[in-house]
């Protein structure tokens, strides 16, 4: 996608063709700053501090990660303490175990002579796949969009909820729950999108308001609360979000607050999709009640960054010194509350037989 008419990916490789660049998501919306990653250590930092998050964008920067790891020691223990330190970073997304398993199948079978080059190859193929895949979630979300605005009177628009950050700057490119906005967007369809702010980190109001902006995508920020009001009052006509890990069973774990925006559409009647790439489901979790659930600093609570009338970016805190603090991360959307799943393979039912069908060479892994 596009930041002041420029074509960014989120990571790339460097021209000299071993660190790696990366947007500091950190810094957004205030200041655009790349950030260069030049060790092992520095990619696993750079994701448990989220100067890049969102599952695939973790997957492909720990796939990074190990490259690093390689070009600086190729031997199998330096290729087993990358695998361990990259795998610690963050809990919940799977596609970091399945990038990092990717990375170590690779790598394990070929001599350290040549682990290097290899595994610089690797990461950037992961990194093109989920473009890829986020290009053909946008195709099948597309004709989700196209459905609804058929529906409606000529040039009427379609209003879209999203929650948290699902958009370009969560993926390589594209995104998974923006990819079909996009995609309408360009079209000439007439898209609008409501954006959760997503407290605590306010990732929709920081960078998927910020990303839409870019790109020209009518939007509007709204407080996390006001979803249920907005599909009570008909002003939404369909939500669409990502996920940072899929069960077996169509259970979807996300954002903190998703499975209440879900329940607000079951009960208003808005069709209810998930945007997610193939490596995000985790066959190996039955159900969501198995996925485990990561609880962040409190420090995201209890402070707020943002630019003072004087142009500083300041941090400040807004809640009183002693109160205790819980930050649940994510919860989970139980696959009844769902209406579809858009994957790079087509729109599926929530459940183990359509995941199952749609994606049988994944059924086996973990």
């Amino acid at each position: 996608m596009k930041v002041d008419g420029r074509h960014f990916r989120t990571i790339w490789l460097e021209p000299d063709r071993w660190s790696v660049g990366a947007i500091d998501q950190r810094r957004l919306p205030h200041e655009f700053i790349i950030a260069r990653l030049v060790s092992a250590e520095e990619a696993a930092d750079a994701i448990r501090t989220m100067l890049v998050r969102g599952a695939p964008l973790i997957g492909a920067t720990a796939a990074y990660g190990m490259a690093l790891a390689m070009h600086a020691d190729p031997s199998d223990a330096a290729l087993d303490r990358a695998y361990k330190l990259l795998i610690a970073t963050r809990p919940t997304a799977i596609n970091l175990k399945w990038a990092l398993d990717q990375m170590a199948a690779a790598l394990r079978p070929l001599a350290p002579s040549v682990r290097g080059e290899a595994a610089y190859k690797r990461a950037g193929e992961i990194a093109n796949e989920d473009v890829g895949i986020n290009q053909a979630i946008g195709s099948h979300g597309l004709e989700v969009i196209e459905a609804i605005a058929a529906t409606k009177k000529a040039g009427d628009t379609v209003n879209i909820l999203t929650h948290c950050n699902a958009g370009w700057l969560a993926t390589v490119d594209w995104g998974t729950a923006t990819a079909p906005i996009y995609r309408a967007h360009d079209m000439g369809l007439n898209v609008h999108v409501w954006v959760d702010e997503t407290r605590p980190r306010n990732q929709g109001a920081s960078l998927t308001a910020w990303e839409l902006g870019h790109h020209g995508v009518p939007h509007t920020v709204i407080p996390d609360n006001t979803g249920g009001h907005l599909m009570q009052h008909g002003m939404v006509d369909l939500a669409i979000v990502g996920t940072d890990r899929v069960a077996a069973n169509g259970d979807v774990c996300n954002k903190i607050g998703t499975y209440l925006k879900a329940l607000a559409a079951r009960d208003n009647g808005v069709p209810f999709y998930v945007a997610l790439p193939s490596p995000t489901i985790d066959f190996s979790i039955k159900d969501g009640r198995e996925i485990p659930i990561e609880q962040r600093a409190a420090s995201e609570v209890t402070h707020m960054s943002g630019r003072t009338a004087d142009g500083r970016i300041e941090i400040v805190r807004v809640v009183p010194e002693g109160s205790p603090i819980a930050n649940y991360g994510f919860d989970v959307t139980p696959a009844r509350l769902v209406t579809g799943l858009i994957t790079e393979r087509g729109v599926l039912r929530p459940d183990h037989a359509a995941l199952a069908s749609a994606f049988p060479e994944r059924t086996g892994t973990r």
